[in-house]
């Protein structure tokens, strides 16, 4: 989106009509200077939305149906209880709030459909840039230290939360904070979305991934993170593209692999009593080099405590297991810890307790959230489709280290995750984003082509006793299938494209079918300007406590670097394959 818009949207959101009582109007009484009751809930309501950068935009966003006295203090009446009360009906306190939800119309992004490309670009130009970005990364972990990532806020909140969903959040999820995030977030929401703000606040986009748009980013580093930047390493140095980068490269892959594995890592209880170590995201400060600024605005938002999950633990194990590393805590059977967070023919289900997906059924499942020591879990829990990819990956990656095959009950745990992925796939919700918790359903295919690959490179005597049905067989038709006709049919963004290459290059597809996407990454190439050679898109995000993006223009390299790296490999593997 260019300036004009931009300064077309700020205009009208500034000079709108206000047509009944403003976000101000229903809190300042009751929040702006209020003292007593839950401290965090004005705390919050003062840091996050009564703001000098959003109070101008929204003075003017009312809504009608306020100008309704009975329907406006039931409204504060709930604000109050979640203020004052020391435990709050939290779905009595949301019920207003749900009800304004429903009158949003906010839909995810649908990219028109293309004219596909006839002639597949040149090898050299695709090589250019594999080394663009991988220079790119290297030069970011030069400067800072680290490769950095981003978090965004986008206020208008996630398509697919909307009463129902926000309701479930706000009675699953645990710490206070977390709660009044959510609340105020939402109602929010309501007043940005019907208002002229919305054009500034969420302008349309290219392609799925939305684009973080600056310039409030927050800066970070984390495991996970940390873990893929370490896969994209690796790809580089196996192109033999990397020349005189390769040294460096292995640097950079071994300290960040300390990093996982080091500071990141973080004791816990597993469910037989025992202490396991696991990976955390958010390493203890100094490590996630958040600003003092931002590292103030995270204790504001509700975001005190963190504790580890599944998914950053299953990624750190996969990228120190490819790179090489020793290290005893490699040495867990994972499949073993994961087991107690496996929901399992209903008995255990509550073990979900945000379910903003409950479209799909999460039996055989893993759930997100580690609890630590101290028993906490700050946000419930939830079930992504695509951590339990990464679980099933990390798993056949150390197949033979954890003696899976030979164990009945690990191999009945890792069976019982393909059932769930085979049921997911089978429906079709895999292409569905409310299905899905953290990531897009293009994601998704990538990450399966990633998990798909290290299936294939098992024995196959372990391939038949994992996946005695062909499970993956049939799946990888059905995600080949939906980036075939789906996703490269559509305008894309680099990083869309990045995510298609991944999954056609791991799932086998032929060299033609990646023709779409090479040519929208090369197109694009430069669109970063300086601060890279592209734009930071949506790698994944958070639903609550509102729609939180995580990317950067670092993480849009190491994924275009991958999905180019396998794209040149099979183009490769065509050209002096045996006639």
């Amino acid at each position: 989106m260019g300036v004009q818009h931009f300064a077309g949207a700020a205009y009208r959101a500034l000079t709108a009509t206000k047509d009944g009582p403003s976000l101000y109007d229903v809190c300042d009484p009751l929040l702006r200077d209020h003292r007593g009751g839950d401290a965090h809930l004005a705390k919050f309501y003062r840091t996050a939305l009564n703001n000098i950068a959003l109070r101008p935009l929204l003075r003017r966003a009312g809504l009608a149906e306020l100008r309704d006295e009975t329907r406006l203090m039931h409204l504060r009446n709930a604000l109050i209880q979640a203020r004052d009360a020391d435990n709050p009906d939290w779905s009595a306190v949301g019920r207003p709030v749900a009800s304004l939800l429903d009158t949003l119309q906010l839909n995810h992004p649908q990219p028109k459909p293309i004219a596909q490309p006839i002639r597949m670009p040149a090898m050299t130009e695709i090589e250019a840039a594999i080394r663009l970005c991988g220079k790119h990364l290297l030069r970011s972990f030069g400067k800072h230290g680290f490769i950095p990532t981003y978090a965004a806020f986008n206020l208008i909140g996630d398509p697919d939360v909307r009463g129902l969903e926000f309701l479930s959040a706000l009675t699953g999820l645990n710490a206070r904070g977390y709660k009044n995030s959510t609340l105020l977030f939402n109602l929010a929401r309501v007043f940005i979305a019907r208002s002229p703000a919305s054009q500034l606040i969420n302008p349309p986009w290219r392609g799925i991934a939305e684009p973080m748009w600056e310039p409030v980013q927050i800066r970070h580093r984390s495991a996970y993170y940390d873990a893929f930047f370490t896969e994209a390493l690796l790809s580089y140095v196996e192109t033999g593209l990397a020349s005189d980068d390769a040294v460096a490269a292995q640097d950079v892959i071994a300290a960040m692999v300390k990093f996982c594995l080091g500071p990141s890592r973080e004791a816990v209880r597993a469910h037989d009593g025992g202490i396991v170590d696991v990976i955390s995201a958010l390493a203890p400060a100094p490590h996630p080099r958040f600003s003092r600024f931002f590292a103030q605005i995270k204790q504001d938002l509700g975001f005190g405590i963190y504790v580890p999950d599944c998914d950053t633990t299953a990624c750190s194990f996969s990228a120190a297991t490819q790179a090489g590393a020793n290290d005893a805590i490699l040495d867990q059977p994972l499949v073993d810890f994961y087991a107690g967070y496996q929901v399992g023919d209903g008995s255990n289900e509550p073990l979900v307790t945000v379910p903003l997906n409950d479209n799909i059924d999460y039996d055989g499942g893993i759930v997100t959230w580690i609890d630590n020591l101290a028993g906490e879990r700050p946000y419930g829990n939830d079930l992504d489709p695509t951590l339990n990819l990464d679980v099933l990956e990390v798993s056949f990656r150390n197949c033979a280290r954890w003696r899976i095959v030979e164990t009945p009950a690990r191999l009945a745990t890792l069976r019982r995750i393909v059932d769930f992925q085979r049921r997911l796939v089978a429906s079709g919700h895999f292409a569905n984003p409310r299905s899905h918790i953290y990531y897009l359903p293009e994601l998704y295919c990538a990450y399966f082509g990633r998990c798909y690959a290290a299936f294939i490179a098992l024995p196959p005597a372990a391939q038949r006793a994992i996946d005695p049905d062909d499970a993956f067989a049939i799946m990888r038709g059905k995600v080949l299938d939906y980036v075939r006709e789906e996703l490269i049919a559509i305008e894309m963004n680099p990083f869309d494209a990045a995510l298609a290459l991944i999954a056609l290059g791991h799932l086998g597809a032929e060299p033609a079918a990646f023709a779409p996407a090479l040519h929208c990454i090369l197109r694009q190439l430069g669109e970063g300007g300086r601060r890279g050679p592209f734009k930071a898109y949506e790698w994944n995000k958070m639903k609550t406590p509102t729609r939180i993006l995580v990317g950067g223009p670092e993480v849009t390299s190491a994924f275009v670097l991958m999905g180019l790296a396998l794209a040149r490999r099979a183009m490769l593997q065509q050209r002096y394959a045996p006639r």
